[in-house]
């Protein structure tokens, strides 16, 4: 993107566009949300929400499918329940994750929990919740999972997530469909774990499923994936006699950040139901960052512009406690003045940063932008994913609230903490004495 012009075409890109030389969260000028809720602070879009979900679920009409929302892209309550009335299952990670799903109206049965680690207790939880499935990596979790059901005198619907040793093509810290990392059950050795599965007491197994990796432009992995898992699935039923009713596709498709383009969505769908045909059961799809990252953006203010003999310096208030991405994975975000560059204004390039005491606390480096001021406000764009879900406190810095927009309207949908509340959380030793 061009972070001289503004987004191309209406709101609904990214929900954030110029109108009258101010940018707008849908009919909503950002200045207004900054003035009343401080900054930083993150800024969702209900309707870009509700838009990228219609269009996913429509790519798949006519497949018998499940769109399991994942949770682990950004878990607001309101982000959840915008999800849930349209239909939404969830793909969750840990029994808070399920607790968030349930608190927010996603109906069990529309509920699938996958991971690596998972405890007896949250075992137990998402048993007694009575979700579809648990997507099993291990057989000493499988083995676990059997104990803690059958003791329970529940059956737990199971489907084997199996590793079909695809490289997404991806940043290796976010790839997960090769024989080197921890997720998944190696294809050889698969057909011995359905096998157990079958003969355990407290488990059915229901389905098989896969993840190859997240943010993913190319379909070319998903197709490969995707034929290995239904081959293995055919495999499974005609020679083995196990009745499979669910295939988990994962999720991990790629957006639009800098250069690469997003997935290709219809050619996503269409590789997938190449893939399945003649497949009896249903799919169940994971998508998380694709629902939404272009709906959110991190609104934050310029404190400081640091001009040095080698490089210029952007300070804002917010910082990488509150966006991680570009620290952890080099990952590249728009940042863009929420005044409307005034026509002709001369570009410059600049570090942008926070006020973190920490070399890491960059969100955008050599940025060559527009030229903004201690005062103006800027918009960190593609945000709503892993954005405020991977937020910390580190230097005792504030949570930043979360905003919904719906139209004309906003609210706050988590509030920003005070200094107070955020101690609180702690306790002194009991051989400790408060000063006073």
């Amino acid at each position: 993107m061009n972070e001289l012009s503004p987004p191309p075409g209406p709101a609904l890109r990214d929900g954030f566009a110029y109108r009258d030389g101010t940018m707008h969260a849908e009919d909503v000028p950002l200045p207004v949300i900054a003035d009343e809720i401080g900054t930083p602070c993150w800024v969702y879009s209900q309707a870009v929400l509700e838009d990228r979900f219609r269009t996913f679920d429509a790519a798949f009409a006519g497949i018998p499918h499940l769109v399991c929302y994942a949770l682990k892209a950004n878990s607001n309550q309101a982000v959840i329940r915008t999800f849930a009335e349209l239909g939404a299952g969830a793909d969750i990670v840990s029994e808070g994750e399920l607790r968030r799903a349930l608190a927010a109206g996603v109906a069990p049965e529309r509920i699938v929990f996958a991971g690596v680690g998972k405890t007896a207790p949250e075992m137990a939880a998402a048993v007694a919740a009575g979700i579809l499935q648990f997507n099993v990596e291990s057989e000493p979790e499988l083995e676990r999972l059997s104990a803690v059901a059958s003791g329970m005198g529940r059956v737990a619907q199971v489907a084997l997530r199996v590793n079909p040793d695809v490289d997404a093509g991806t940043h290796a810290k976010i790839t997960t469909g090769t024989p080197e990392t921890k997720f998944g059950i190696e294809l050889d050795q698969a057909r011995d774990v359905a096998a157990r599965a079958a003969a355990l007491p407290g488990i059915r197994l229901a389905g098989l499923a896969m993840h190859i990796g997240s943010q993913l432009t190319s379909v070319e992995p998903y197709r490969a994936a995707f034929g290995r898992l239904v081959g293995f699935a055919r495999t499974l039923m005609s020679e083995d006699g196990h009745r499979l009713e669910r295939l988990d596709l994962g999720g991990g498709l790629g957006v639009h950040y800098r250069h690469a383009p997003p997935v290709d969505l219809p050619a996503y769908a269409a590789a997938a139901r190449e893939a399945l045909a003649g497949f009896p059961g249903t799919v169940v799809l994971e998508p998380g960052r694709w629902l939404v990252a272009d709906a959110g953006i991190l609104l934050a203010r310029v404190q400081y512009v640091k001009r040095g003999s080698l490089k210029t310096f952007v300070i804002l208030d917010a910082a990488m406690n509150d966006l991680v991405r570009p620290a952890m994975y080099d990952a590249w975000h728009p940042v863009r003045p929420v005044a409307e560059p005034r026509p002709g204004a001369e570009p410059v390039t600049v570090d942008v940063v926070g006020p973190i005491c920490e070399s890491s606390d960059v969100i955008a480096t050599a940025r060559t932008m527009p030229p903004v001021e201690p005062g103006e406000l800027v918009a960190i764009g593609v945000a709503g994913a892993y954005g405020a879900v991977m937020s910390s406190i580190y230097n005792s810095r504030l949570l930043a609230p979360e905003v919904m927009v719906r139209g004309g309207d906003f609210s706050v949908v988590r509030a920003r903490p005070s200094y107070d509340e955020m101690i609180a959380h702690e306790r002194l030793a009991p051989w400790q004495t408060r000063r006073t």
